[in-house]
């Protein structure tokens, strides 16, 4: 008798525990990154009233079963659906992430590595990457040798907002090119005529900009032409030349920063005019001179002789002191054609390769971050107001044998146990597992309300059961001590 009630107890008490889950499923039906629990029971010790016995020969006697009286239930396990993935929530926040895989992003806290689902990610005052608790995200860092990847070591804490990162350093420019084409019966470009003009600009190793303006002339033969420099201003578009000494009406000296210049074999040498400030250049050298075919138009080379090898022209700066690099002017893609007697001439910064133009020595000014992009590689890129992007850090990630045997820390956190494997402090590429990052898009809880519901059913129903049989056997009882009434 005493045993029903007991066994009844022991059922009230472990669909009590279920229910527990059931409504901390419930509850967090829009945790970002939730994994939902289930419970399963297991009957409990039997008590033996009889042994089994097996057949007797002699006797003639059959073999009989055990006799057993159950003791009731008893939680067998609570697993978390860890390898469920949950919904994907757009929100187009750059510092949102979730994980295409079975992997885990690894957080710090007070010096010891969590692992989590939740990519609801953001930034504290020192510019780490972290979560609304504040544990930081851990990554790799950028390889110290080579700025383009980042070293698969310990990992550490990324910081993305910091004061080296916020800015872009400026480099010069040591390629520039020169496309269009050039009429030969534009009477513009003969000998003696005012030329084609090109501005051609360029950085020098400050992140200052320049402008050198070309002059497009034709030489005595109709195929080949001379490039000469008139001037080389800075960006608020005045001669680099020219210093005024502020006076009123202002006097005007060559400035001594810019001594001289040498352009396509010319050295060229500045004078000034002291009272209006323009500057003259002189030219001393043998040209190059561009050639073309005369028969296809295309460009043939710049040099003298019937077979010129070279392509580009280079302008060397002589400052002090001097923050240049060597420009080379690429002509290469120029042409010869007839156009109704117009030519057009355009420059850009960069090189000029068989597939296409490449940004390669076109230099850039100083750059401050607008932003940043997060690839499905997990590599942060900082984005600069100057066109470059700078590799900033790699977020890592981690794996588990038995990612089920981890064990919930609260705050979407789980921690590494015996049973769960073990965190080697590295971690590895989200790619490597055939895992990704997805960037603007959270992991949302796993719940299905549909199954908990009708868990909670069975459940409600089993805790009911279980009640009646409390209520029975003490009906029972109660007859058995009326018995002496």
């Amino acid at each position: 008798m005493m045993r029903s009630l007991y066994s009844g107890v022991s059922g009230l008490r472990v669909h009590q525990t279920k229910m527990d889950v059931i409504g901390n499923n419930i509850a967090n039906v829009n945790t970002v990154g939730f994994k939902a629990s289930s419970v399963t029971f297991s009957d409990v010790f039997y008590q033996t009233i009889q042994s089994a016995t097996g057949p007797n020969a002699a006797t003639g006697a059959g073999g009989q079963n055990a006799k057993q009286i159950g003791l009731g239930a008893n939680v067998a396990s609570i697993v978390a659906s860890i390898t469920q993935t949950g919904g994907s929530q757009r929100t187009d926040n750059p510092y949102d992430i979730m994980i295409a895989g079975d992997s885990f992003f690894i957080v710090n806290s007070g010096g010891t590595n969590y692992f989590t689902k939740a990519g609801n990610f953001g930034t504290d005052e020192d510019g780490t990457l972290t979560i609304p608790s504040g544990a930081a995200v851990m990554g790799w860092q950028v390889d110290p040798k080579d700025n383009t990847k980042t070293v698969a070591g310990t990992v550490s804490p990324i910081k993305i907002v910091t004061p080296a990162n916020l800015y872009s350093e400026p480099q010069a420019t040591t390629n520039t090119y020169v496309s269009g084409n050039i009429d030969y019966k534009d009477t513009q470009i003969v000998a003696g005529a005012s030329g084609k003009a090109a501005n051609v600009e360029f950085f020098d190793s400050l992140g200052q900009k320049y402008t050198a303006k070309l002059k497009v002339n034709q030489n005595a033969v109709t195929n080949e032409y001379t490039v000469a420099v008139t001037d080389i201003t800075d960006a608020t578009g005045k001669s680099i030349f020219a210093k005024s000494n502020g006076a009123t009406p202002p006097v005007y000296a060559l400035n001594p920063a810019f001594t001289n210049f040498t352009f396509g074999g010319i050295t060229y040498n500045p004078a000034i005019n002291t009272t209006t400030g323009e500057v003259t250049l002189t030219g001393t050298g043998t040209a190059d001179i561009l050639q073309f075919d005369a028969t296809s138009g295309k460009f043939k080379g710049i040099g003298t002789g019937p077979n010129p090898t070279g392509k580009g022209l280079n302008l060397v700066m002589n400052a002090t002191p001097n923050p240049f690099k060597t420009v080379n002017i690429d002509f290469s893609s120029v042409t010869m054609y007839e156009s109704g007697g117009t030519s057009k001439l355009e420059a850009d910064m960069g090189s000029i390769t068989p597939t296409g133009v490449s940004s390669l020595g076109s230099g850039r000014k100083a750059g401050h971050m607008t932003g940043f992009s997060i690839d499905t590689n997990g590599k942060i890129y900082g984005k600069y107001d100057n066109g470059d992007n700078r590799l900033l850090g790699q977020i890592a990630v981690a794996s588990f044998s038995n990612p089920a045997g981890l064990e919930a820390k609260g705050g979407n956190l789980f921690a590494e146990t015996q049973n769960s494997g073990s965190f080697d402090g590295v971690g590895h590429d989200v790619s490597s597992d055939g895992g990704s990052f997805i960037t603007g898009v959270l992991e949302m809880s796993n719940v299905d309300l549909s199954a908990q519901f009708t868990d909670m059913i069975t459940t409600q129903r089993g805790f009911q059961a279980n009640s009646r049989i409390i209520t029975t056997s003490d009906s029972m009882l109660e007859e058995l001590i009326n018995l002496k009434r």
